[in-house]
């Protein structure tokens, strides 16, 4: 390997939003995760609703439910 070439390796912590850690290797300093392994629905087997920017309220007001139909 050529020497100057390639960036530092470091032994980093990883934080989830769900408040799951755990560590890694990585040429970054921090890294953090909106979902991880232990929070994730095809690993818990749990479903659960993951919310982005608000998207499933717009998605709720575009086409959700109406006026009382006659």
């Amino acid at each position: 390997m050529k020497a100057g070439v390639h960036p530092e390796y470091h032994e980093v912590e990883v934080r989830c939003a769900c408040g799951n850690t755990f560590k890694t290797r990585s040429t970054k300093t921090e890294l953090r995760l909106e979902i991880c392994n232990a929070c994730h629905p095809f690993y818990t087997g749990k479903q659960k609703l993951v919310d982005t920017a608000g998207m499933v309220e717009k998605f709720e007001r575009r086409y959700g439910k109406t006026a009382t139909a006659k």
